[in-house]
Parts: structure tokens; sequence; C-alpha cells
């Protein structure tokens, strides 16, 4: 199958010398985790909730608002981009290889879809994908964090661990689950509700437990690939915590997912 026939055509952007509050709006608008960036009309960049959490984040812009930084100062300028009749195990591979969530589709030089990890998992809502099982296919290793934490140190993990979640653990039992879009909503209510000579004390005064979600949904070992697929569609989560006996002891993602298709496509 050629990847014009999975990609979303319905194309949600944002030009380059937009705000973040503006690129904020869109995203919570649309229910996406990420914006192509134009400049007069021309492919200049992609934005996702990670990048703006991280930025927003940092030490070096934490008490500016979110509407007086661009999302070119934010946006990632080296763009991978694939022709529209490219293969879809040969796109999931691309996006495996960069570690990428996104890549933007073009016919003839112009952008004309955007395919991303969430719409490979649509792949997966049936046939073979119902004989294999979370228990074959989650990661083991498990990156988690306190609800104790300060807001600050969960956002530093998600950058140094490169994950776009933390599953919140107290006492060996999960309680909630804090992501990075989490983080980047977090961080503009912040600066909204704390006048700004406030808030560079205040921000790591705030801990996981004030934003995560708790009661997460997750899923189970013997849970079929197909059902994690449904969940993830239904919900739009991009990773669901594995449970067993009451204790985290895996997690499963689009990216896993993402591999399986490539690997049956193939």
């Amino acid at each position: 199958m050629q990847i014009k026939n999975l990609m979303s055509t319905a194309l949600i952007t944002i030009d380059k010398d937009q705000s973040l509050a503006d690129a904020l709006k869109l995203l919570r608008k649309n229910k996406v985790s990420r914006l192509p960036v134009l400049n007069n009309k021309e492919l200049v960049g992609i934005v996702s909730e990670r990048d703006i959490a991280n930025k927003l984040g940092s030490s070096k812009y934490e008490s500016m608002p979110a509407s007086r930084l661009h999302v070119s100062s934010v946006m990632v300028k080296d763009i991978i981009s694939v022709p529209q009749t490219m293969l879809l195990d040969e796109v999931a591979s691309i996006m495996l290889e960069n570690g990428i969530g996104s890549v933007p589709i073009l016919n003839d030089g112009e952008m004309v879809g955007i395919v991303s990890k969430a719409d490979f998992v649509t792949l997966a809502v049936d046939g073979e994908y119902e004989k294999i099982f979370v228990k074959d296919l989650m990661s083991k290793e498990v990156i988690s964090i306190s609800p104790y934490e300060r807001l600050v140190h969960a956002r530093r993990v998600i950058i140094d661990e490169n994950v776009g979640r933390l599953p919140v653990i107290d006492d060996e039992r999960l309680i909630g689950i804090i992501t990075s879009k989490d983080l980047m909503r977090a961080f503009i209510d912040f600066r909204k509700c704390v006048p700004e000579k406030y808030q560079k004390a205040q921000i790591k005064e705030v801990l996981v437990e004030d934003i995560m979600s708790s009661n997460p949904t997750y899923a189970t070992l013997d849970m079929p690939i197909s059902e994690v697929a449904e969940v993830m569609i239904d919900t739009g989560y991009n990773g669901l915590p594995v449970i067993d006996e009451g204790k985290v002891v895996g997690i499963i993602t689009q990216t896993d997912i993402l591999k399986l298709v490539q690997k049956l496509e193939e």
C-alpha cells in the first residue's frame, strides 16, 4: 500500500511568525500533537507539543508568556518528507530510524498530506493484530516518576530519556500519568495565573501530582494489540502503561505498534 492511502489530507498548519499561544489553540481545537509550519505557503518546519513544553519549561524562557514567543523559535527545521507513492513499510522505517512522530507527504514538491504514528495505529485494529498480545510487544523498561517530584524535574526526565509520557507510581502502584501535552498546558496555564515576578520561585513548587492525569487507562499482558489500537484511537493516548497484579510491568506505545506494522507490511 502506498502512503497516500493512509495519510491525513486535512492539513492543519501554522505560520512561522505566529505565537506559541496560537499553536496551542490549534493543537487543542483540532486534537493533534504537531503542526506543519509554513512561510508563504512553503513548508519550513514542524512544531510539536513536546517542542513547546521543552521551550516553555527552560530557565531561559520560564517567565516569558507563550504569546511573545514565535513558532519559528521552537519548530524543528530539518524536515524529513516523502513522496505520496512511497510504500507504508518504507515510510515506517524512515520514521523509526529518525525517531520522528510524523512525516509530511509531498506530490511534485507540494505538501498534500501528513502521516503520523497515530495513522499507522489505525491499521492494527483487526486481522493479524488480534493474535498478537501486549506481552509480545511491550517495552519492559519503564521510566516512571513519583507524584511528589517537581514539574520541572518531570520535564527534565522526559527530555533526557526522550519519552512522551511518564507513569506516576506511588508505593509501587500506578496512580497517574504525565505527558508532554500535560507539561505544555501546565506551563502555559501557570504563566497565565501567576504574576511574572513570582513565576521563577513558584514554578519550582508545582508537583507532578498537581497536573498528572489520575486513574489512567492501562493495558494488560494478554490484551490483543488490536484492542490496544482501538483504545489509542478512541482516547488519543499514544502510550499505555501495562499492569500485572496491580504493578506496572511495561509500557506499550505507538512506536511499538509502528514497529509491528512495519514488520508485517514488509
